[in-house]
């Protein structure tokens, strides 16, 4: 799987997390702090395998525009 940052918190220095990445078969990946065990059994029947991060919504609209402006 070949991975494209496209962005992370500027608090970071750009290379720590929160990050959204774009594979090359145009899924995002998410990197950042897991959730703890029990805010991750509030989630609504998660998977097994399945987890969960915390990403702020500046690092997520960043990435959005970023996804954009590459696929026009």
């Amino acid at each position: 799987m070949e991975l494209e940052l496209l962005a992370t918190d500027d608090k970071s220095g750009g290379k720590g997390c929160p990050s959204v990445y774009v594979t090359d078969t145009g899924e995002f990946v998410v990197q950042g702090t897991g959730l703890a065990e029990a805010d991750f059994a509030k989630l609504a029947n998660p998977l097994p395998g399945e987890t969960a991060v915390r990403i702020s919504p500046k690092v997520v609209f960043a990435a959005l525009e970023r996804y954009r402006r590459r696929t026009v």
